[in-house]
């Protein structure tokens, strides 16, 4: 059988961190869907391990969390029996934790948005920081019960940044954002600076994820249909904007920024974890 050369690799990867669907990554590259599914999913994989490895231990300040809502197969109310029985669908919220200083994206975790989901996630939080930390959330309620079930009352200064919404009229409700008419913030944990008590960060972070994946877009038939390469997409979307992308602010990658990274990676670097984890995997 024939195999992909590194340089074709490199293209389609490249292809897809840029957005590309996985059609037109085919005609970019003239590679097969089936091999472009099949090199995703070996890719994200060993993406998933090596983050999974290198965000241990890490030493942060102020870490923003929020979740940004997406789709596998339908949207929830178009979901039919037959579907959920047949495989996980519908509605999918992607749980995020950036650090505010150097960017970084230290956890993620995908399912419902739910407090099960949302204690999971910060309990893997916890586990890969090296100190303590002032956490924001928004005004979700269950982050009132998540937060102290990870870090235990005393571990945490943590603080909700609740937002107020005014009634749009009913012609932009479904293209537009509501109207922000104000904000509060509500200490909750701890002893958290008023000054950094903020979701400005993680929320510009949910942009630059649902402009660089077309599986997140809203009102397009480009949403995932299977989970896991829903999975393998999120997990190459964040080895590439951790370890590979310079941030225009801080002139390095988040993980250079961090510590965890000393050089700037590149695309050949990505594939060729696929070596790395074949090997360990044997």
């Amino acid at each position: 059988m024939n195999k992909l050369s590194m340089d074709k690799k490199v293209a389609v990867i490249s292809a897809l961190i840029e957005g590309c669907s996985v059609r037109s990554t085919g005609r970019l590259t003239g590679v097969a869907k089936g091999t472009i599914l099949r090199l995703l999913a070996e890719v994200g994989t060993a993406c998933a391990a090596f983050q999974d490895a290198a965000m241990r231990k890490v030493h942060a300040g102020r870490i923003q969390v929020d979740e940004i809502w997406s789709c596998v197969g339908a949207k929830q109310k178009n979901v039919t029996p037959e579907m959920a029985e047949a495989r996980l669908c519908g509605d999918v919220w992607t749980f995020v934790a950036i650090e505010a200083q150097s960017k970084l994206v230290i956890s993620w975790l995908m399912g419902r948005r739910d407090a099960g989901t949302a204690t999971e996630f910060l309990q893997d939080l916890q586990g890969r920081l090296a100190n303590r930390v002032q956490l924001t959330t928004d005004g979700h309620k269950m982050y009132l019960t998540a937060v102290p079930d990870a870090f235990g009352p005393t571990g945490i200064d943590y603080a909700q940044l609740v937002k107020v919404f005014g009634s749009d009229p009913e012609g932009q409700k479904r293209y537009s954002p509501a109207q922000c008419l104000g904000v509060t913030s509500f200490p909750i944990l701890g002893d958290p600076d008023q000054k950094h008590v903020s979701t400005s960060y993680i929320e510009r972070q949910n942009l630059t994820m649902r402009m660089g994946m077309w599986r997140f877009t809203r009102l397009t038939n480009a949403f995932s249909k299977k989970m896991e390469n829903h999975m393998h997409s999120v997990s190459l979307f964040y080895m590439h904007y951790n370890f590979c992308r310079i941030h225009q602010t801080l002139r390095v990658t988040p993980a250079m920024e961090a510590g965890i990274s000393a050089k700037l990676w590149s695309i050949h670097d990505i594939v060729a974890l696929l070596d790395a984890h074949t090997s360990l995997a044997a």
